[in-house]
């Protein structure tokens, strides 16, 4: 009996081979296999029979570096001009559109104001009735997300969601992180650092909490973390703030919120605006409390560096408008089955650490 070794390498089946056992033209046998043309069945049945029998694998690369055609991505994205942190996203998204320019990838970036709906629905609009052939989204807005998603789903258009997870609609994919067990995180956080008994405050800032399904899931974590834990009875307090950009208003919001929970001790910002509380923390000298965020925006990271923020959860921004593309390409060009969910790791960043992170961002 003839083994097979299994350290020879197995030569690539060509068009050609499976014509040549075939006896018939390389034309046909790229017809069959690519679908085109009128060929009979009983032709097919026998190609696709060798083609089988050969182990052939087209060979997808080549495939799309001679491609005539483009492949039209549209990415909705919050605008960074609103809120820094959505440079990184468009950034990555950016740089997956160069690498992948080559295989006739073009990448339209569509902003809307994160703090206006109408913004939203028209740039999603805007999307819905441009001709493209795969979409990458931030679905910030929950409700109204839903509806061109479901619009999207019926036309046939493969859409990946980034930041948000939003399964209703069955997504090509989402990418991100996991956003209820962060709220885990973040509340192992504090509470491994709660040497006395005191508030725990859930801090969302400039946030349509009821309109943003991510930040109701990093709550609930937060919340059930604490309510399986035996015997732990200090309470937890939800605020939402507001209008971080007027720092006087800002300042007496959480003036007032820090007077009517006088025993608090820890802080979770479910948004990547930490730092807007460490400067009131820092001008109040109230050190003690601990604070817990996201993200390595400057602002946070000079926080950080003092002491003011304990830790920072990173999202990778930037690395879910990278594989949000990324993926998309896989896709649409490779032809490869690509998984519904991409968590990406929950990094826990101190000063000690960060520069880490820093050089590969």
């Amino acid at each position: 009996m003839n083994e097979e070794n299994p350290n020879k390498v197995r030569s690539i089946v060509r068009i050609k081979d499976i014509a040549e056992k075939a006896g018939i033209s390389t034309g046909t046998v790229d017809r069959i296999l690519h679908n085109r043309g009128r060929v009979s069945e009983e032709v097919k049945e026998r190609v696709l029979a060798i083609a089988r029998e050969l182990n052939y694998e087209p060979n997808m690369l080549a495939r799309a570096l001679v491609s005539k055609r483009d492949f039209k991505i549209a990415a909705l994205v919050p605008d960074p001009s609103n809120d820094v942190y959505w440079e990184a996203p468009k950034k990555g998204i950016e740089k997956a559109e160069k690498e992948f320019r080559q295989y006739g990838v073009v990448v339209t970036l569509l902003f809307f104001n994160l703090f206006d709906v109408e913004s939203f629905k028209r740039a999603a609009e805007e999307i819905s009735e441009t001709e493209c052939d795969g979409i990458l989204a931030a679905p910030l807005f929950y409700r109204e997300s839903l509806t061109y998603m479901n619009r999207w789903k019926r036309m046939g258009i493969p859409f990946i969601l980034f930041n948000t997870h939003i399964p209703d609609y069955e997504p090509l994919s989402y990418i991100g992180q996991d956003s209820y067990q962060s709220g885990i995180l973040a509340a192992k956080l504090l509470h491994y650092g709660q040497s006395q008994p005191g508030k725990l405050i859930v801090a969302h800032i400039d946030e349509d909490v009821q309109n943003s399904s991510h930040l109701i899931k990093k709550e609930q974590g937060f919340f059930d973390y604490f309510n399986q834990l035996p015997n732990y009875n200090n309470p937890i307090v939800h605020a939402e703030l507001n209008g971080s950009c007027d720092k006087q208003a800002f300042h007496s919001q959480l003036d007032e919120l820090l007077r009517n929970n006088p025993q608090s001790n820890g802080i979770f910002v479910t948004t990547s605006k930490a730092y807007a509380i460490a400067e009131w923390l820092q001008a109040n000298k109230q050190l003690q409390i601990r604070l817990v965020g996201y993200d390595l925006l400057e602002n946070n990271l000079h926080y950080l560096k003092n002491g003011i923020i304990s830790f920072l959860i990173n999202q990778n921004p930037e690395g879910q408008g990278y594989y949000g593309i990324y993926s998309l390409v896989d896709h649409l060009i490779f032809k490869k089955k690509v998984p519904s969910i991409k968590y990406l790791p929950l990094d826990i960043i101190t000063w000690e650490n960060l520069h880490y992170y820093i050089e590969s961002v």
